[in-house]
């Protein structure tokens, strides 16, 4: 469920998910009881790829969310995974060998200075990355970048419940499981930091004000997964002020 990207400690991000990736689909898999896959596919839903179009993958990590795109992308579209780690890339690169017919690539860059030309998608995903990055801000401002006129973004990641009693359930799942969990793998460390990124991550609503001071025409914010999770969905306007 976490995803480290490249952010502020880029260096350091980099070389926590480059030690989780062998294991990280599968700590997933088991944290969250296999319902990160349907919390992807909402966001793959809400996103709403259509073929032929160009689609980017933001802190793609393993590629699970790419290979979703680019079914839907299908026959004349494209989609390209980003990630700053290497072992990861290796991961997505290799499950992307099983199903040769999709479009897609994975490059390694750091996300907040892609290596891609302005206006080179009609939409970007991010999951669990925008958390990670240098600023909310920031992770924001390379999704308006990317996008065209009119583009649309989903960005799936924690959300930080207002209410005291969430927080403290969230607090209490994710040190007294999570970082248990990962410790019977050796990987203790690299997910204790985890509650320390979702206390301080911005709110649905920081989000969406954030957005649109950037100059979304949408930014609608949705809890999901009980409140724990949430979808932020973004839409450019047509023409530019």
């Amino acid at each position: 469920m976490n995803h480290p990207s490249v952010g502020a400690d880029s260096a350091t991000v980099v070389r926590l998910f480059d030690r989780t990736a062998h294991t990280y689909d599968l700590l997933n898999d088991l944290l969250s009881l296999g319902l990160h896959r349907l919390w992807k596919r909402q966001a793959v839903a809400s996103l709403q790829p259509q073929p032929g179009e160009q689609i980017l993958d933001l802190c793609c990590g393993t590629g699970d969310l790419s290979l979703l795109l680019a079914e839907q992308v299908r026959p004349h579209g494209h989609v390209t995974g980003l990630d700053g780690a290497p072992t990861a890339l290796e991961q997505a690169r290799q499950r992307a060998t099983k199903e040769p017919w999709l479009p897609l690539q994975f490059i390694e860059g750091d996300v907040l200075r892609p290596p891609l030309p302005p206006g080179a998608a009609d939409g970007v995903m991010m999951a669990y990355g925008l958390r990670n990055l240098a600023s909310v801000t920031a992770g924001l401002n390379v999704i308006r970048h990317l996008l065209k006129p009119g583009g649309r973004a989903v960005v799936l990641d924690f959300h930080r419940p207002h209410h005291p009693l969430g927080l403290q359930v969230q607090r209490s799942y994710l040190q007294g499981v999570v970082v248990p969990v990962a410790g019977m793998v050796d990987l203790e460390a690299e997910y204790t930091y985890l509650w320390q990124s979702v206390a301080t991550f911005a709110t649905g609503a920081e989000q969406e004000e954030l957005a649109r001071q950037l100059g979304f025409a949408v930014a609608c914010h949705q809890p999901i997964a009980g409140g724990l999770m949430g979808l932020l969905k973004l839409k450019l306007p047509r023409r530019q002020p």
